[in-house]
C-alpha cells in the first residue's frame, strides 16, 4: 500500500509544496494508522516552511499538519497533536486520538482542533465567565470564530473586531461586531459604556494591543497568540508558541474533549472550505492571501 503526502522540498511560498507517493507508515508500540480524511490548515504550516522559524536544511523535505480527521482501527476519531497530517495515511500516537462527534462533517472536524484548542487556552487565560464583556481582536478569524461560540456558551458577552463582510456571520454566532481602524476604542465604548472585562488579541497589531491597554483596567485579563513583544514589553500574557509565551500543554490536551462535547451540545460549529490533497499550494494562496470562505482543510 501506498500514501500520498504532502512536503515542502525547499524554503519559500506554496510553490515549494509537491505531493508525493511514499510507502505506508507501519505504527508502532503506541501507535495507529490513520486514515485520513481531512487534514486542517493553519497558519503555522506556511509559516514553517516559509523561513519564520529557521531555514534549517535537515528540516527538509518538511512534512506538514498537525491536526486531522479520519479511521484508526476501524475508530472515527480526531488526532491532534500529530505530525505530517497532510497525507492520506499518517501514524499517530493513540493518545492524540479523541472519538469523532456524529453532528460535523469530517471536513468540519478536520480542522476543529488547533483553533479551538487555542481559543480555550485564551478564554482560560483570561478567565472568561459568565456576565463577562469580552473584547475579541481578529473575531472572524480561525480561533476568533472558536473563541466566539466559546465564551457565549460560558455566558459571555462578546465584541469581535472585523471586516464588514463578516458581521452577518458574526452576529450569527451571538457576537457584537465592530470594524477595526481608527476610532475603534470610542465605538467598543459605545457598545459596552459599563467597560469590558478581558480582551484577547488574535492578530498582533499594535492597534488590537493599544485599544485592549486602554479598555482592560486588570492586564493579567489581557492575552495575545500574536503579540509576543508586546507582551513582554507591557506586562500582559503571551500564549502559544512564540518567545516567552505559555504553551498551555496540559490545558490544550484537555480541551479537545471539552470542545468534542460543545459540538455535540450543538454549541459549536466549523466553516470548512475544502481543497483536494493536490491542490495544496492553491489552498495555502487563500490562506495567506486572505481568501478563506471558512476553515481551510485537505481532502485526500
Amino acid at each position: 500500500m501506498t500514501a500520498r503526502v504532502v512536503v515542502a522540498e525547499a524554503y519559500g511560498g506554496p510553490e515549494v509544496l509537491a505531493l508525493r507517493e511514499e510507502p505506508a507508515p507501519e505504527a508502532g508500540p503506541g501507535e495507529v494508522l490513520l486514515e485520513v480524511r481531512a487534514a486542517g490548515i493553519n497558519p503555522v504550516d506556511w509559516k514553517r516552511y516559509s523561513g519564520a522559524f529557521g531555514t534549517d536544511p535537515a528540516e527538509l523535505p518538511m512534512r506538514l499538519g498537525f491536526e486531522a480527521s479520519g479511521v484508526a482501527d476501524g475508530r472515527e476519531v480526531i488526532a491532534f497533536r500529530i505530525a505530517g497530517a497532510y497525507a492520506s495515511h499518517v501514524v499517530v500516537p493513540e493518545s492524540a486520538l479523541v472519538p469523532k462527534p456524529a453532528a460535523l462533517s469530517w471536513e468540519q472536524v478536520g480542522g476543529l482542533m488547533l483553533t479551538g484548542v487555542t481559543a480555550v487556552h485564551a478564554l482560560g487565560a483570561t478567565g472568561v465567565g459568565e456576565k463577562d464583556t469580552l473584547l475579541l481582536h481578529a473575531a472572524s478569524g480561525g480561533v476568533g470564530l472558536m473563541a466566539v461560540q466559546i465564551a457565549r456558551a460560558r455566558g459571555a458577552r462578546v465584541i469581535g473586531t472585523a471586516s464588514e463582510r463578516h458581521h452577518d456571520r458574526l452576529r450569527a454566532l451571538g457576537a457584537e461586531p465592530v470594524v477595526y481602524g481608527p476610532g475603534l476604542a470610542d465605538r467598543v465604548r459605545e457598545l459596552a459604556p459599563d467597560g469590558v472585562d478581558a480582551a484577547i488579541d488574535a492578530v498582533g497589531s499594535d492597534e488590537a494591543i493599544d485599544v485592549s491597554l486602554a479598555l482592560v483596567p486588570n492586564r493579567s485579563r489581557i492575552a495575545t497568540i500574536a503579540a509576543f513583544g508586546r507582551a513582554a514589553q507591557d506586562g500582559f500574557k503571551a500564549l502559544g508558541g512564540g518567545p516567552g509565551a505559555d504553551p498551555g500543554t496540559e490545558i490544550r490536551d484537555a480541551a479537545r474533549f471539552e470542545l468534542v462535547e460543545l459540538v455535540e451540545r450543538g454549541r459549536l460549529t466549523v466553516d470548512a472550505q475544502a481543497f483536494p490533497l493536490a491542490d495544496v499550494a492553491a489552498a495555502h494562496e487563500a490562506g495567506i492571501a486572505g481568501r478563506a470562505d471558512g476553515k481551510l482543510v485537505l481532502v485526500p
